[in-house]
């Protein structure tokens, strides 16, 4: 489903995708299969968006966006591309940023450029991403700081792997357990 406002010049949009009003995805972009893509989005060309990914109203996706499946990004997340941005001066090449599978960015965060956030990690909302973060962790604050882990199901734990209920977890493999 596309909006009768929306802008979509690119070829390259997958199956079942619903993208709202008043959105714009330039020619070059690349959105996967089953992904929302909600109302007032800008998509730059060099953006590429996996399966199953939802963006959030406000959100502005600059070149060099990599955005990996099942990934959430919320309401008004501001992406940067560039270190040091002057007016019509362009680098040769922007900055990657990568978001993991399966990672969810909280309600107005920034995220700075040439970043990777791991798989599944959470970035709180309104929070200011300075650094890279790895797979499970839950990240906020300006700037952010680890916080905690989160199960790849969405519990969120403390900085020693344990539950509100105080139950014990342990990471294996990439993988967050609930310790036997």
């Amino acid at each position: 489903m596309i909006h009768p406002t929306a802008i979509v010049e690119s070829s390259n949009i997958g199956n079942n995708c619903a993208i709202w009003q008043f959105v714009i995805i330039l020619g070059n972009a690349k959105v996967g299969s089953n992904c929302n893509i909600n109302c007032y989005v800008f998509i730059e060309n060099d953006v590429v968006i996996g399966n199953n990914v939802t963006v959030k109203s406000g959100v502005q996706i600059w070149n060099g966006v990599r955005i990996e499946d099942d990934a959430f990004i919320g309401p008004n997340v501001t992406f940067t591309n560039d270190p040091v941005p002057r007016s019509k001066q362009y680098p040769e090449k922007f900055n990657s940023t990568i978001i993991g599978k399966g990672a969810s960015i909280g309600a107005n965060a920034t995220i700075l450029s040439g970043i990777r956030i791991g798989d599944y990690a959470l970035i709180g909302a309104g929070s200011v991403l300075t650094k890279s973060v790895d797979s499970f962790t839950v990240w906020f604050g300006n700037p952010a700081v680890h916080r905690g882990y989160i199960t790849k199901d969405g519990l969120v734990l403390d900085l020693n792997l344990k539950d509100k209920k105080g139950n014990k977890f342990q990471m294996i493999n990439n993988q967050i357990i609930i310790n036997d």
